[in-house]
C-alpha cells in the first residue's frame, strides 16, 4: 500500500504537464489559424485591389473628328469617332487636360491617310495603331508612362 501511495504523487506532475503541453499547442494552433485567416483575408484585399484596377475606364474624344483629304483628283470626307480605353484614370485625365493637343495630332494624322489605303480592314488597324501610339506619347510627356491601353474608332464614316 506504501507503494501505491507514492506512485499517485509522482503521476499528479506528469499529468499537469501533459494539459500545460495540451494547452501550449491549443494556443499555437489557434494562433497560427489566426495568422493565416488574417493572411488569407489580406490577400483577398488585395486580390480585390487588383481587379479594381483592372476595371477598363472610358474616354470619348467629342465631337467626332471630320477631316477632308485628297484621293487623286477627287476630294474625300472621313468622319471617326474615337474612344480611348484604360485602367489608369490620371492616363485619362491627362489625355482629357491635354485634349486641343490629341485632337490636333489626331486630325494630322487622320487628314495625311490615303483613301484606298483606309478602305480595307488591315488599312483601319493600321490607322487604329499609328492613333494610339500618337495619344500614348503625348499621355507619356505628361505622365511619364503610356497610359492608354487601347484606342477605338466608334464610328468610321467615309465617302
Amino acid at each position: 500500500m506504501a507503494d501505491e501511495e507514492q506512485a499517485a504523487p509522482a503521476s499528479a506532475p506528469r499529468k499537469s504537464k501533459l494539459l500545460v503541453v495540451i494547452g501550449a499547442v491549443a494556443v499555437l494552433a489557434l494562433a497560427g489559424g489566426g495568422y493565416f485567416w488574417h493572411m488569407e483575408s489580406a490577400a483577398r484585399a488585395q486580390a480585390s485591389a487588383e481587379a479594381a484596377s483592372k476595371i477598363d475606364l472610358y474616354l470619348p474624344l467629342d465631337p467626332p473628328f471630320v477631316v477632308n483629304f485628297k484621293d487623286g483628283d477627287s476630294l474625300r470626307y472621313l468622319q471617326v469617332a474615337v474612344t480611348l480605353m484604360s485602367h489608369d484614370q490620371k492616363a485619362l485625365d491627362a489625355a482629357k487636360d491635354a485634349s486641343p493637343v490629341v485632337r490636333d495630332a489626331l486630325v494630322s494624322l487622320f487628314s495625311n491617310q490615303d483613301f484606298s489605303v483606309i478602305s480595307s480592314a488591315d488599312g483601319r488597324r493600321k490607322l487604329q495603331d499609328q492613333a494610339l501610339a500618337t495619344v500614348q506619347k503625348i499621355v507619356k510627356e505628361r505622365t511619364g508612362k503610356p497610359g492608354i491601353d487601347a484606342l477605338y474608332f466608334t464610328s468610321f464614316v467615309m465617302q
